[in-house]
């Protein structure tokens, strides 16, 4: 295969299921990372070795906590930086550490897509596709929820036809 996909991974079902339907869709190897911001829940561990199980040539986690905390957060709570003046922005701030580390990733293990799982409606996907444009432009920008109208319901329907 001449693609390879470098996929932001959190170990829930649409991103398990988007390994081997990228995969399948781009004809690609995929690559899985996952990123430990302090989010809680699941070891990280279980969640790389899902994706291994899931057909991901590889699977890797970062421990982000403390680049987070220190570069991300701790200015942004200096800042005062709020979403719409109700509550303290966690998420929005988590995604250009996370294209980072895609981006990192897609140059070390040579990638030539990156894949996020946000849909066609909200920031989020802008966020991840400035970011990516911005650090390395060459890569392609895949959304399998946006690119290939991928519900939840299809993720269940793609699993269960599955081994």
């Amino acid at each position: 295969m001449s693609n390879r996909v470098v996929l932001a991974y959190s170990g829930g079902l649409d991103t398990s299921v988007a390994i081997s339907y990228l995969g399948e869709m781009l004809d690609a190897d995929v690559v899985a990372v996952a990123l430990d911001l302090g989010q809680g829940g699941e070891d990280m561990e279980s969640v790389r070795q899902r994706a291994l199980d899931c057909g991901a040539v590889e699977s890797i986690v970062v421990d982000a906590k403390d680049e987070f905390a220190e570069d991300y957060c701790l200015p942004t709570i200096k800042a005062n930086g709020m979403y719409q003046g109700e509550y303290p922005l966690v998420s929005a701030i988590s995604r250009p550490l996370i294209v980072k580390h895609l981006v990192k990733a897609a140059q070390e293990h040579g990638g030539t897509h990156v894949a996020h799982g946000c849909t066609g409606k909200g920031n989020d996907q802008v966020r991840f596709e400035v970011g990516f444009l911005n650090q390395d432009p060459d890569l392609e920008i895949v959304a399998p929820a946006r690119d290939f109208a991928w519900t939840r319901d299809k993720a269940i329907e793609y699993a269960e036809g599955k081994d």
